[in-house]
C-alpha cells in the first residue's frame, strides 16, 4: 500500500498559539511531519510525493471567495503599517450575513475562526500540498489500493467552505471523501481525533451522500466548544448523516473502543461504498492536549476495527502533537489496519 507526502508541506512553520489568553508557541509544528514520516517509514510503507493536482479538488470543496482570501492575504496583510508578520484575526464577525469587508483586517476576521491558524508567507504552498496529498491518496484508492494513507500538514477537519481554524486551512478529510464521490454513492467519514471535526461536519451537514461520524473529547468544556454535540444530527437532507459521540475527558481503550462499536454500527447502516478515516493521534495519554487517554496499543485496536469493515479506505492524517511516542502511534495504527483489511 502506498503513502504520500511533500516536502513542501514543512514550510508552514508557525509561531503564535493564544491559549486562555495566553501566548504560547504553536504546537503544529513542522516536527511533527518528521516524526510521522519515521511512524510510516517503520511500516514498510512506500511514502510517494503526491501530484500537483490544481484548485480543482480544493474547489469541490471551499468557496472561490475563500480559496482567494488564503492565496492572497499574507502579501496583503504586509502592506498594514506595523502588521503581525502572520495573519492573526482581532475581530470577528457574531454573525455571518451577507456583508462581506473590503479590508484585509475584516477578511482576516470573516475568515478566521480563531488564533491557532495563523497564515505566513508559505501557509498557501504548504496547504496546498496537504490538500493535494489527500487526493493522491485517494486517487490510489480509486485506482484499485484498498488503502492508502496521506500524511496530510497541516490538517484540515477544523475547516468550513470558507472558514479556517484549529491549525486547519483546507479540509482535506472533505477533499478526500468529495473525490471518492466520483465512484462511490455513499461516502462515510470516520473521525478518530481528540476534537471534533466541526469543519467536516459543516462542510456535509445538510447532505446525505456523505454520512459524517465523529467521536471526540466532550466538547462542553474542550476545544471546538461549540460544535461536536450529540444533538447535532444534521440538517434538511442531512438530518440523520451526522453522528457524534462525545467522551467524557481522560477516557481511555475501552471506552473509546466501546464508543467505536456504536460508530461502525452508524457506519454499516449506512452501506458506504468507500471510507475516509480523519486520523488523530492526539487521543493519546501522552498528546499535549491531554484530552483522552487512548495507549499505543489502543490505536492497533482501533484500526483493527476498522479494517474489519472491508472498504476501500483513505486514511488522512489529522491531528497528533509532539510527544515521543508520537511515530510510534502512527505505526501501530497503520501494522493494525494494514494486517487486518488485507
Amino acid at each position: 500500500m502506498k503513502a504520500f507526502f511533500a516536502e513542501e508541506q514543512k514550510r508552514h512553520d508557525p509561531t503564535f498559539f493564544l491559549s486562555s489568553g495566553a501566548p504560547q508557541p504553536n504546537p503544529e509544528q513542522p516536527e511533527r511531519a518528521e516524526r510521522l514520516l519515521s511512524g510510516a517509514h517503520a511500516t514498510g510503507l512506500d511514502i510517494l510525493r503526491p501530484d500537483h493536482h490544481g484548485l480543482g479538488p480544493i474547489a469541490a470543496i471551499h468557496t472561490p471567495e475563500y480559496i482567494d482570501f488564503l492565496r492572497r492575504i499574507h502579501e496583503r496583510w504586509q502592506r498594514i503599517e506595523g502588521a503581525s508578520t502572520e495573519v492573526i484575526p482581532n475581530i470577528h464577525p457574531i454573525a455571518r450575513t451577507g456583508a462581506y469587508p473590503a479590508s484585509a483586517v475584516g477578511q482576516a476576521g470573516y475568515h478566521m475562526a480563531d488564533t491557532s491558524c495563523p497564515i505566513s508567507a508559505d501557509t498557501w504552498d504548504s496547504a496546498c500540498w496537504s490538500a493535494w496529498t489527500a487526493v493522491s491518496a485517494t486517487d490510489a484508492v480509486l485506482s484499485g489500493d484498498a488503502w492508502s494513507y496521506a500524511l496530510c500538514r497541516p490538517p484540515g477537519h477544523h475547516a468550513f467552505r470558507d472558514v479556517a481554524g484549529g491549525f486547519c486551512y483546507f479540509n482535506n478529510s472533505a477533499i478526500a471523501a468529495q473525490r471518492l464521490r466520483r465512484h462511490a454513492d455513499r461516502v462515510a467519514i470516520i473521525d478518530v481525533d481528540l476534537h471534533h471535526g466541526n469543519g467536516t461536519q459543516g462542510v456535509f451537514y445538510e447532505r446525505n451522500d456523505v454520512l459524517t461520524v465523529s467521536i471526540h473529547a466532550d466538547p462542553v468544556r474542550f476545544y471546538p466548544f461549540f460544535w461536536g454535540h450529540a444533538s447535532e444530527r444534521g440538517e434538511g437532507l442531512g438530518l440523520g448523516y451526522n453522528l457524534n459521540l462525545p467522551l467524557p475527558r481522560k477516557s481511555g481503550d475501552a471506552a473509546f473502543l466501546e464508543t467505536l462499536t456504536t460508530a461502525l454500527r452508524r457506519v454499516e447502516a449506512f452501506a458506504p461504498e468507500a471510507i475516509v478515516v480523519a486520523l488523530g493521534l492526539d487521543a493519546f495519554e501522552g498528546d499535549p492536549f491531554g484530552g483522552l487517554s487512548v495507549s499505543t496499543a489502543g490505536f492497533a485496536r482501533i484500526a483493527e476495527a476498522l479494517a474489519k469493515l472491508k472498504l476501500p479506505t483513505v486514511i488522512v492524517q489529522e491531528g497528533g502533537y509532539l510527544c515521543d511516542e508520537l511515530g510510534d502511534n502512527l505505526t501501530a495504527f497503520l501494522e493494525g489496519f494494514g494486517t487486518n483489511q488485507g
